[in-house]
């Protein structure tokens, strides 16, 4: 099956080191799943190949790495193990917040330095209890005294905490401040201090270790990243969360009907000539797959052309590249997570109806039933049913035609 982006086209180490990694989560993911541990084996294996500072610039000591290569990783990771290419993709959707819009600042600048050569995970906290799961919200405040700031959030949904270096904490700029003012503060480990609250034992997704935390910090203001949150939420941390969601659950996709298509083989060797029943099923999960693949291309092109990243290539302004903006840009990659998520579904729903009990069945190499788990937790990252509502009010109130070429 065709892959969103072919890692050895770019000739750059990086290739060879993804599937190292690849190996080593693949040959752990069955424990991860069944007894919902983090992934710390093919973790540690990304950090012996210094992929975790991969969006950092060359300069600072990362790999300079581009969108298509980051979505292209985490794409072959989710072919082998979902819960660590959605560990690396939420790790690289906040590092890409930092590298985008906070590496004109000293502090910041160092830090990024820290994280490439220290290899240092990142976990995001943008949810809090009373606001539901509206990143863009805030009831929590940073107090700055005298250089200083303090912390508190309780956060019902921290992914991987238990086990990151770094955090990216969401709070309102200061007490009085309504809740859409928001900044994003970096908060390396040891200036938190925290206890998780509940467990995760998931449907899916088991590796991922999300609870709850209580959550408290303090350091100096220059971990304050100085651009509006607003700002950095639209232009870094939503494309980048969905673009990279986007390589993960399709690599779920790719992986289950890759499956399908060897049991349709083994069985027309068993029965040369007959067309095998679920041939039909194959390629309507094909053309599915092809078509969500086709859009995530497109969007990954237009973003790497508009934006640099930590490569010194050269980019254009996004009204060359076709890179959407403002509320086109919202309702673009909202309704790409709510349909790559529904027809990933599908795609895995498809490759276990074609593999039958041989699908359904755990312990066998047409194994299906980790994939189809794993996958319904697309549509359950930040609603389909909230996004579609808030998309649909955008949807009408822009001017430009629909559905025109």
């Amino acid at each position: 099956m065709p892959m969103l982006h072919d890692p050895s086209a770019t000739g750059r180490a990086m290739a060879a080191a993804i599937e190292r990694v690849v190996a080593v989560a693949a040959a752990h993911a069955d424990a991860v799943d069944r007894e919902g541990r983090f992934p710390a084996e093919a973790v540690a294996a990304l950090r012996q190949e210094g992929l975790l500072g991969a969006l950092v610039p060359v300069a600072l000591g990362g790999s300079g790495a581009t969108m298509a290569e980051i979505v292209g990783q985490c794409q072959r990771l989710g072919r082998v193990c979902a819960s660590t290419a959605m560990v690396y993709a939420m790790h690289h959707s906040q590092l890409a917040c930092l590298v985008m819009h906070a590496l004109d600042d000293p502090w910041q600048r160092d830090f990024a330095r820290r994280i490439a050569t220290e290899n240092l995970l990142i976990a995001s906290i943008t949810s809090e209890v009373g606001i539901g799961g509206d990143m863009r919200s805030s009831r929590c405040a940073v107090d700055v005294q005298d250089g200083r700031f303090t912390l508190e959030k309780q956060a019902p949904t921290v992914s991987y905490g238990d086990y990151a270096d770094v955090f990216f904490v969401t709070a309102r700029t200061h007490a009085e401040a309504p809740p859409s003012d928001q900044v994003l503060v970096v908060v390396p480990r040891q200036d938190a201090s925290f206890e998780s609250t509940g467990g995760w034992d998931a449907l899916g997704m088991r590796g991922t270790s999300t609870v709850g935390f209580t959550f408290r910090a303090e350091g100096v203001a220059a971990q304050i990243m100085a651009v509006p949150f607003a700002d950095i939420a639209a232009e870094a941390m939503v494309p980048a969360s969905h673009l990279m969601w986007g390589g993960v659950w399709t690599g779920i996709a790719v992986e289950a009907l890759t499956r399908a298509r060897t049991f349709l083989r083994t069985a027309a060797r068993r029965q040369p000539g007959q067309t095998q029943p679920g041939a039909h099923r194959l390629m309507h999960a094909a053309g599915l797959l092809d078509g969500m693949q086709a859009r995530l291309r497109t969007l990954i092109d237009q973003f790497d052309a508009t934006y640099a990243l930590g490569s010194d290539r050269a980019v254009a302004d996004p009204q060359e590249t076709g890179w959407p903006q403002g509320m086109a840009r919202a309702t673009v990659l909202n309704m790409l997570k709510h349909d790559v998520s529904t027809q990933c579904h599908e795609v895995v729903l498809e490759a276990l109806r074609i593999c039958g009990m041989a699908g359904y069945r755990n312990g066998t190499e047409f194994s299906i039933g980790r994939h189809l788990r794993d996958i319904l937790s697309a549509q359950l990252m930040i609603n389909n049913d909230r996004i579609a509502s808030g998309t649909g009010a955008m949807l009408f109130a822009q001017r430009a035609e629909l559905g025109t070429l």
